[in-house]
């Protein structure tokens, strides 16, 4: 895959591949949650959702540095620099940002989590902001900010605007992985430069999967339940990660952050809907609409390019 870079440039293909990168993020909210379910894991049971998540992240790093040998690709010869660049990676990226996110996913609904994980792409501009000196606030991105966070403001009330409803295990979890995700790929982005992205992808995910599993069994998690519904869904969680995160992986090595990142706000609108549909969520309530079109506008205006 990495030495079809041209291919990987192409705008109808990028345009493709972001945006099914982005519908497979947002079917993941139903996913977790319908699988919380299916292996009867508990609202408060964090360890055995760490044991959850790390059996998703580690398979889906194996099934990519399996394809990555099947490519002809080495997946041992790496400075030892590389090593200590990926487990910082995985055990950020993967590790500690799902953590927040599958704990907090446990405490709101899936239409609400989608919109707030949201934030990851504001976090994303400020953070830009004090690293890369082309890259600094405008106008534009000011607004789109601003926008952004009202959008996560409108969602948390009740619809007749009397209740604030934020809790910092629910919704203040999955903010907190959204930043963590935004630092963490801004760091992934520098290290796909010197070597294979779908090589440091797998090895991130297995890394920061297997941490996830260790850790969740040191404190007590278990999953006792596999029917083959259970094992499905887990599957296409497996499936899921290792796809998109290699795809996106790929369209941020060979293209400008400003041309990809746009897609982001397919994100929370197809999360939104797509709870909706498997979890019986209301996405009708005239606060969740409002939010999405905050948030989607946003984002818009944050990766708007100024035309000359």
């Amino acid at each position: 895959m990495e030495r079809s870079s041209p291919l990987f440039t192409n705008t109808k293909f990028v345009f493709l591949c972001a945006t099914f990168c982005c519908l497979l993020w947002g079917s993941a909210y139903p996913a977790i949650k319908n699988g919380y379910e299916l292996f009867h894991i508990s609202p408060d049971d964090i360890p055995s959702k760490m044991v959850f998540a790390g059996y998703r992240f580690l398979l889906a790093g194996i099934v990519l540095l399996i394809f990555a040998v099947a490519c002809g690709k080495s997946i041992g010869r790496m400075k030892p620099a590389h090593y200590k660049q990926m487990v910082i990676l995985g055990l950020t990226q993967t590790s500690l940002q799902y953590v927040f996110f599958y704990i907090g996913l446990a405490y709101t609904t899936g239409v609400k989590g989608s919109i707030m994980n949201a934030t990851g792409t504001f976090f994303s501009v400020l953070l830009a902001h004090y690293i890369y000196q082309n890259d600094r606030l405008s106008f534009n991105k000011v607004i789109g900010c601003v926008l952004g966070f009202a959008g996560v403001m409108v969602v948390n009330f009740s619809p007749d605007l009397t209740d604030f409803t934020f809790t910092l295990v629910g919704e203040g979890s999955v903010v907190l992985a959204a930043f963590i995700l935004s630092a963490a790929t801004i760091y992934g982005k520098r290290i796909s430069q010197h070597m294979d992205s779908t090589v440091m992808t797998g090895y991130q995910l297995a890394i920061g999967g297997l941490a996830l599993t260790l850790g969740g069994y040191l404190f007590g998690g278990d999953l006792n339940e596999f029917g083959w519904k259970a094992l499905l869904l887990l599957g296409y969680l497996v499936l899921l990660s290792s796809v998109a995160f290699a795809l996106w992986s790929l369209l941020l090595k060979y293209n400008r952050v400003g041309m990809v990142a746009p897609f982001n706000f397919l994100i929370p609108v197809s999360g939104a809907v797509l709870s909706a549909i498997f979890l019986n969520e209301s996405i009708l309530e005239w606060k969740n609409a409002l939010a999405l079109l905050l948030v989607c506008g946003g984002i818009w205006l944050v990766n708007r390019i100024k035309q000359v």
